[in-house]
Parts: structure tokens; C-alpha cells; sequence
């Protein structure tokens, strides 16, 4: 079979298996009952008609915190976020950065700070009693010793039979010093110690936001860490059996993506397909002196801080959008997932909108909708003696979309072996708009019950739609058979499908 798309090797990864069909051979993608999303073109055979695949951006909502206490600052930063049964927890950097006399100061030590909701859109800073700052203990602050603070990352270890006093765990700057990382544990994701005495990656940069997780699906440890390569910011990865000892590491590789400057990675399993890696990487810029430049907010202390460094003043930075099904290479989208919106105080500027790492799932406010992702993402990075985070929204699974316009197209998949009764999809469609279904098998031949005359239009907008041909919804009978996915869509956006059973999954 030849093959021209970018990501048919990864395929070929992911779905070895193969059937001869008419007069070559079919890669067959068995997806089983997994969750998937039109992140990459794994499942594209083709597209026709005015349909792409195009990139979503998530909308800004609410300030979620405002990093305003006397232990925290302009500096803050380094954000986590994750969900912990009914319990949304956050960690971050405290830290002020001002300029004195033509130099960059912090005022005051770093700490690594805490704070919680119970949906994940109100947060609280709640007195833990663990450090003192200035005479007092009444702070949320988890962490004050050494380096470690400056990029403190915790995470909940999933492994099973992980120690009852190491079920949270975090990468941080070893306090031995060095370019190097440590590894913490932790009982309760509040009162931490140093897990092992020695560093356990030391080969990078590490000046960033590093971070590390159990990846159940592939049962092991698997860190992301920055360094540089051929001069240019970029990210690593390592994998480990015990968190302490690691393989050695590998740079990341972006086929057809061109070179970019990469702060933090954000990477991690998404918690709907965890077989799906999700990168939220920050983009890093230096744009130079410019009239365009000289007209983004507060110039005054922009020229300040380029004062102490030149690139204070005139780097920029915004977030990106990677995916990945093997963890190491990555389909990169080029244009900004998260942009710095309109020119406002704050905005425009180094430090604005690095995103915290993980994506979490909650409430719409909106009464009777589905939930939604929530993303979280800094402002006001480097000016007066506070900054803020906040708070971003998209649709569940909805990061890229196969979108019709108006005139209408269709989406071929490529063969498909799947498990279940039902397919479900989820999309959207304006009120003139539809999608129709139908199930071919491998030769492209429509199979009787499934064709598109079969299939009624579906339009609305949900994300667990499920299909029906005529009267019928059950696919049982053509699950294991290797099979084609017919979607024909006019103003209407698909953002993923996956076959199921009427029993409950447990991704869902």
C-alpha cells in the first residue's frame, strides 16, 4: 500500500494488523470500544467536498485565582491542576518579579503554594498551618525548602499497589543542586518529603515546568522535561518502572511540524481516550523591537524590563495543541490553540498564558448542558505585585472538529474493526445542518440495513449521540468485521466517535 499521509507510520504503530482487500492491502485500525478523536488523521481515508479537519480554541471565562497574597505575586506561575474523586486540587509557584534600578529582583523566596474547589471553576486558598511566612503559619503554602519551589509539579500515582505513603508524587529542582531533578512523595498531596536522596533525572535544562504521571495504559511512569536543542528550547521524555531509576531520554519529534520554541509541555493522558496523549505546550517568541511591539499594553514597564534583559520586554508567548498515540512523536498544530486575545493590561507579553497542566472536566453554567473541559492559563505575568490565572472552556473532546460548511462534503474512514452495539458520535450542527451514517464494508460496498438511504439526518449538538439507521441503532452483528465509516455532513462539526454497549463503560 503506498501512502502519502504524515502520520501512516504511526498508524502502522498503532493498528498492525492487515487484510487483503481487492488488489492491495487495507491497513485496519482496530479501535474496539476506545474513545476516538479527529486529533490526527489516523482514521481519515479521505475527505471530499468543502470538509477539513480544523482547530478549535477554547473560550476565556472568569478569573479563577488572583495571585495577590504577599507569599505569592507578578511571578506566579508553573500551574497543576487535577482532579482527586470530589476534590479539584492546584498547585503552584509563589513568587514576585519586580525591576530595580535596571535589574530583575524577586523580593521574596519562592514557596509552592495550594489551593481547591469542589467543582473546579470556584477555588479557595485554604489555611494549612504547615509553613510559616512572616510570623504566621495561616497560608496554603506545601513547600519552602530550596529549589524545588521554583517548579514544584505533583501528580496522583495511579499505580496499583503504589504505597499508601507515596500515592502523590513530584518532580521538582533537586535541592543538591545542579541541573538536575528530584523525585517527592507525598501521603496526602499536602505534607511532602524527599523520595530518594539522589536526583533522578539529570540530563536537561530543566528550567521549566517538568512533570511526570503513571500512564495506566501502557503501565508505566513517563516523564516530560525541558532542555535545549541545537540551541533552540524543546522537550524530552523518559519512562521508568519505580520513579526512580529512568531510561534514558528522547527528544520529542514533530513530523511536518517546522521548529518552535517550547517552554512547558503539559502533556498528559486525556481522560476520555487515554490511549490519546494531549500537549499544551507554551510557545516561546522574541519578536523584537517594533512599532507593532512598542504599541502592546504597558510599554512603560515593557521597556523596563527589557532594561534588566532584552528579551523581558519583547518575547512573547502563547499555547499550542500536540497530540501523540506513542508518547514520543507528535502531530503539532501550527497555528495557536490559545492566542493573547485582545490587547488589554496584562496581556501581550512574556509569561502570559502559560497553560496549567491538565485538563480537567466540569459543570456548564449553563442549566441543563453537558459538561465541558475547563483550562486554566496565566495573565499579567511580570507587572505590579500580583497576577492572575483563568479560567478557559471547550466542549468535551472538542480541541479539532471535521467541519462542513454549507455546501456540504463527506469523511471517509479507512477500515475499521471495532467492538460493540452502538456507534456514538459526538457533534454539532447548526439548525439547517446534518450528518448521516453509513457502514460500508472493507471494499467500500454500502452494507444492507446501514446505507445512507437507511440513515435518517441527525443534527443537534451533544457529545453522545447515538446513531440510528431507520428504526435500528444496533451494530452488534458487523462488530469484529472490518468495516468503513460513510459520513456525509453539511454546516456541521464532528469531533469523535466510539462504539459501545448498552453496559456502562469505564472511560465514561
Amino acid at each position: 500500500m503506498t501512502c502519502v499521509r504524515p502520520m501512516c507510520l504511526l498508524t502502522l504503530l498503532v493498528a498492525p494488523a492487515v487484510l487483503a482487500a481487492g488488489d492491495g492491502q487495507q491497513t485496519i485500525v482496530d479501535i474496539g470500544s476506545r474513545r476516538e478523536l479527529f486529533v490526527d488523521d489516523l482514521l481519515i481515508d479521505r475527505l471530499s467536498g468543502d470538509v477539513e479537519r480544523r482547530l478549535h480554541h477554547p473560550t476565556p471565562q472568569d478569573v479563577a485565582l488572583n495571585f495577590d497574597a504577599p507569599w505569592e505575586g507578578s511571578g506566579s506561575n508553573y500551574v497543576t491542576v487535577f482532579r482527586d474523586g470530589d476534590l479539584y486540587r492546584m498547585y503552584y509557584r509563589g513568587a514576585q518579579l519586580s525591576v530595580e534600578d535596571g535589574k530583575l529582583v524577586q523580593p521574596h523566596a519562592q514557596v509552592t503554594c495550594y489551593a481547591e474547589s469542589r467543582d473546579g471553576i470556584e477555588w479557595t486558598r485554604p489555611n494549612l498551618g504547615l509553613f510559616e511566612w512572616e510570623g504566621s503559619k495561616q497560608n496554603n503554602i506545601v513547600w519552602t525548602e530550596g529549589r524545588a519551589t521554583h517548579n514544584f509539579t505533583p501528580f496522583k500515582d495511579t499505580r496499583p499497589g503504589v504505597p499508601d505513603d507515596e500515592r502523590y508524587k513530584a518532580l521538582a529542582y533537586a535541592p543538591q543542586g545542579g541541573r538536575a531533578l528530584a523525585a517527592f512523595a507525598s501521603p496526602d498531596g499536602l505534607r511532602w518529603r524527599l523520595l530518594h536522596e539522589q536526583p533522578v533525572l539529570t540530563h536537561g535544562v530543566f528550567d521549566s515546568q517538568n512533570l511526570a504521571f503513571w500512564d495506566d495504559e501502557r503501565g508505566e511512569y513517563r516523564a516530560y522535561f525541558r532542555d535545549f536543542r541545537e540551541g533552540r528550547r524543546d522537550i524530552r521524555t523518559a519512562t521508568s518502572r519505580d520513579f526512580r531509576t529512568w531510561s534514558e531520554a528522547e527528544w520529542l519529534e514533530y513530523p511536518g511540524s517546522e521548529p518552535q520554541q517550547l517552554y512547558t509541555n503539559q502533556i498528559e493522558p486525556y481522560d476520555r481516550a487515554p490511549h490519546l496523549f494531549i500537549g499544551l505546550p507554551t510557545r516561546y517568541l522574541d519578536r523584537g523591537w517594533s512599532e507593532s511591539m512598542r504599541a502592546l499594553p504597558e510599554r512603560e514597564h515593557r521597556e523596563r524590563r527589557a532594561g534588566a534583559n532584552r528579551r523581558y520586554g519583547t518575547a512573547l508567548t502563547d499555547t499550542l495543541l500536540m497530540t501523540s498515540r506513542d508518547g514520543r512523536t507528535f502531530h503539532r498544530w501550527s497555528e495557536a490553540f490559545i492566542s493573547p486575545g485582545p490587547q488589554r493590561p496584562g496581556t501581550w507579553n512574556y509569561g502570559h498564558l502559560y497553560t496549567a497542566w491538565h485538563v480537567i472536566e466540569t459543570p456548564s453554567r449553563l442549566t441543563g448542558a453537558p459538561p465541558e473541559l475547563s483550562l486554566f492559563a496565566t495573565e499579567s505575568a511580570w507587572t505590579g505585585t500580583d497576577s492572575l490565572l483563568r479560567r478557559y472552556t471547550l466542549r468535551l473532546d472538542g480541541f479539532v472538529s471535521v467541519h462542513a460548511s454549507g455546501r456540504g462534503g463527506e469523511l471517509l474512514t479507512r477500515p475499521l474493526r471495532f467492538g460493540g452495539d452502538r456507534l456514538e458520535i459526538n457533534f454539532a450542527t447548526s439548525a439547517a445542518g446534518s450528518v448521516r451514517v453509513e457502514i460500508q464494508d472493507v471494499d467500500g460496498k454500502p452494507i444492507p440495513g446501514f446505507t445512507l438511504d437507511d440513515c435518517p439526518p441527525h443534527f443537534g449538538d451533544e457529545p453522545a449521540r447515538t446513531v440510528v439507521w431507520k428504526d435500528n441503532s444496533d451494530v452488534g452483528r458487523l462488530a469484529g468485521r472490518p468495516v468503513r465509516l460513510r459520513f456525509t455532513m453539511n454546516e456541521a462539526d464532528l469531533y469523535s466517535l466510539r462504539f459501545h454497549s448498552d453496559e456502562p463503560a469505564g472511560d465514561e
